[in-house]
């Protein structure tokens, strides 16, 4: 279905080329139609989880473009420049077990999923992305057989050590036929915030149906686009999430994988996401027809309003580092909260770096004592936000904030603030 090109890019400090990891498509991952409209560039960027071991290696990063393409065939938003998986995956720094509010949610998802589809110990469920087993050993706690396939190794290490089997693979049809063979059909196919990371989600949605019993659901989550247009979500877009979704745009996904949507679930996480349920169904169900009209209503299938979007990301990072220019103006010492992706994408494209804020905390020990990408600001333990008492403190993981924020009331109450940046900034 694509047609692509291959292009050199560029790293800062010395232009050195880098080939073979990157390539531009020219049409549509989901409908390859043509019609493809920019409406916001966030200029050339790191890549998101990419952080930096040494200041030695600072001007060997390499940047890409990441700019944002509105299908006007189809209606999926979408990047055209593709990093090699290879090179995004194969070693991932992310993992879904740090966060409270991600326990919760995985706790309540595999009891949805268990009730819904009534899944007993001789049923399977498959995880596709399933990164360190988080979800996948609540499912095992409620008695069902699971598997998991991550490609990521270093992840995939840590679940099996944890007890739950995976197949360190990335998932396609492919994929699908061999897992089939192995370990049979399964009653809940589960991919979570990894259909808009892969270049061919035709490809992988045949993937999951290929798997699927008769009676079986395909579950995913993922990011909603009209929430990222909405609360001005820009910093979750980078070049790991190829495509932000519609219901108007899943609908004909679906349909060309195979697959009918019977539910539809609008849950809050990282910002707002969809969990959409698909399965052998003939057709869709009423609840995806009322979706698709509220955003049609919401002219999300008009170019008209991601341009207003791209208008009101700029007047957001101006907002925000005026803020931040103020308050050192005013000898006010400023840290960070997080080193997720999406900050990454935000310090980026505002220009914020460790002459700005001097150092960002997290959870996430395999971060500590990196730097970020790009903006190269050193990435320490939690623990320093009490050791050093800034003033300020922005929430680059704003879709945990009132959880950081209650972790933290013990530095709130000695006049500590808080600061969340997206909409627009906000001091708490």
């Amino acid at each position: 279905m694509a047609q692509t090109g291959v292009r050199s890019i560029y790293s800062r400090g010395p232009r050195t080329l880098i080939r073979n990891v990157h390539h531009r498509r020219t049409c549509c991952r989901a409908c390859a139609g043509e019609r493809l409209r920019p409406f916001l560039s966030l200029g050339p960027q790191p890549l998101a989880n990419a952080f930096i071991a040494t200041p030695d290696d600072f001007a060997d990063e390499a940047f890409y473009p990441l700019d944002t393409y509105f299908c006007e065939t189809c209606s999926l938003v979408q990047l055209l420049d593709v990093i090699d998986p290879e090179v995004l995956f194969q070693d991932y720094i992310y993992v879904t077990g740090t966060s409270e509010t991600m326990a919760r949610h995985n706790a309540g998802y595999a009891r949805t999923v268990k009730d819904l589809l009534q899944l007993g110990p001789g049923d399977l469920v498959v995880e596709v992305a399933s990164n360190d087993g988080s979800l996948l050993s609540q499912f095992q706690a409620l008695g069902v057989a699971t598997l998991g396939v991550e490609p990521a190794r270093n992840l995939a290490e840590v679940a099996r050590s944890n007890g739950i089997e995976t197949v360190d693979r990335f998932f396609s049809l492919d994929t699908a036929r061999a897992l089939r063979q192995s370990y049979g059909q399964a009653k809940a196919v589960v991919a979570n915030n990894v259909l808009a990371h892969v270049d061919d989600p035709h490809d992988f949605l045949c993937g999951g149906r290929h798997l699927l019993a008769s009676d079986g659901l395909m579950v995913f989550e993922v990011p909603y686009v009209a929430e990222l247009l909405d609360r001005l979500e820009y910093d979750t877009i980078y070049h790991e999430h190829l495509c932000y979704f519609s219901v108007m745009a899943l609908r004909k996904l679906c349909e060309s994988a195979g697959l009918a949507i019977v539910r539809i679930d609008h849950l809050p996480v990282h910002g707002g996401s969809l969990r959409v349920y698909a399965g052998l169904q003939a057709s869709h169900t009423a609840a995806v027809s009322s979706f698709v009209d509220a955003e049609r209503e919401a002219g999300l299938d008009s170019p008209a309003r991601y341009q207003k979007f791209a208008a009101d990301v700029e007047k957001s990072r101006v907002l925000l580092r005026k803020l931040i220019c103020d308050l050192r103006t005013q000898k006010r010492t400023v840290a960070a909260y997080g080193a997720p992706a999406k900050g990454n994408t935000l310090l980026n494209y505002c220009g914020i770096d460790a002459t700005m804020i001097p150092y960002t905390v997290d959870r996430n020990e395999r971060k500590v004592g990196l730097y970020t990408p790009g903006m190269h600001i050193p990435v320490r333990p939690v623990s320093a936000l009490q050791e050093s008492r800034p003033d300020d403190v922005v929430i680059l993981a704003w879709n945990f904030a009132s959880e950081i924020m209650s972790q933290q009331s013990g530095y709130r109450a000695q006049g500590g603030r808080f600061i969340t940046p997206v909409p627009e900034p906000v001091v708490h």
